[in-house]
């Protein structure tokens, strides 16, 4: 009997996800251009004057969001003078999930580099937040010709002590976590979402139409659920293998971070990072925690737009 009320009970909880897949992707619709790379199809955004002065400002999203989470506070604002492009990163928003094989940052870099060379671009003024710092950081390593300037917005760049929390160990597991993907996440996950994007905010407040704003739901499709899990699980022994290289990093690099960030700790990741690279800018914000784009949009804005100018006048220099 106890089995019998058990499968029914998945079976409820699998069609209420599939119906909240059918209710979110309505709410949230695709606003991009679809483009095939080896692997994956990315959703991107091009937007913002395509013949604006300077390099073009290239948006990427951390965990357990999408390239929304990057439009809101920068993107729209730097697209009045600035072409800027944001990207979902695989498996996120509107871009199609690529396997385990492309959960770490640097398969997803290699995606958003041949993206970029499908849309005919030149280098480019990169920022990246959260979990996208350590893309951010191996794409400069790796394409250094695509990166004329790297912004690292509290970013994470080395292993860390502890893990990424239990849910997404698990969900990663063979059988049991799509199982739980595809019934339990989507539902159960709809009532804590708000919780959890608060946390991640503090001590800022976050503003209440975010969630909605940034069609943070999305993430509770049981796909992309698990493109999240994949990404975080695989992150540190990722950032293990490619820290030794940060030295190599050319490009004008700025850091921006809070003092207390409880999500991504300054102290291991932002402030090691900018003392191994030597061509780097610290800027550690007091009373700041992980989201430095939304609590100080106007300075990030400013340096970015600092940093645009840098590479023309290192263009022209260069011309004459």
């Amino acid at each position: 009997m106890l089995a019998v009320v058990f499968v029914a009970a998945l079976v409820v909880l699998a069609l209420a996800t599939q119906a909240g897949i059918v209710v979110f992707q309505h709410r949230y619709p695709a606003r991009g251009k679809p483009i095939e790379v080896t692997g994956a199809t990315l959703n991107v955004v091009d937007i913002g004057p395509k013949d604006a002065a300077g390099p073009p400002v290239v948006l990427i999203h951390g965990a357990s969001s999408n390239l929304e989470a990057m439009r809101r506070p920068l993107g729209d604002r730097l697209a009045a003078n600035h072409r800027v492009i944001l990207i979902d990163r695989p498996g996120h928003g509107w871009s199609s999930a690529a396997g385990d094989g492309a959960a770490t940052p640097a398969a997803q870099g290699r995606m958003i580099e041949e993206a970029l060379k499908k849309l005919n671009v030149g280098p480019v003024i990169l920022v990246v937040h959260s979990w996208a710092g350590a893309l951010g950081a191996g794409m400069a390593v790796d394409f250094p010709a695509r990166v004329a300037s790297l912004v690292m917005l509290a970013p994470v760049a080395y292993p860390w002590p502890g893990g990424v929390g239990w849910y997404n160990e698990l969900i990663t597991k063979p059988v049991i976590g799509p199982l739980l993907a595809y019934t339990v996440t989507l539902p159960l996950g709809y009532f804590l979402a708000e919780r959890g994007a608060r946390a991640v905010f503090l001590p800022q407040i976050m503003p209440d139409d975010f969630v909605a704003d940034t069609a943070t739901p999305l993430l509770l499709r049981p796909r992309e659920f698990l493109a999240n899990a994949r990404d975080l699980v695989r992150l540190k022994q990722a950032v293990t293998e490619q820290a030794p290289r940060y030295p190599e990093i050319s490009a004008p690099t700025l850091v921006i971070s809070g003092d207390v960030d409880k999500t991504v700790s300054t102290n291991i990741h932002s402030r090691p990072f900018a003392a191994a690279v030597p061509n780097a800018k610290l800027i550690v914000l007091p009373g700041v925690g992980h989201m430095v784009q939304n609590a100080a949009p106007d300075l990030v804005i400013r340096e970015i737009e600092g940093l645009i100018a840098l590479a023309g006048r290192g263009n022209a220099a260069a011309a004459n």
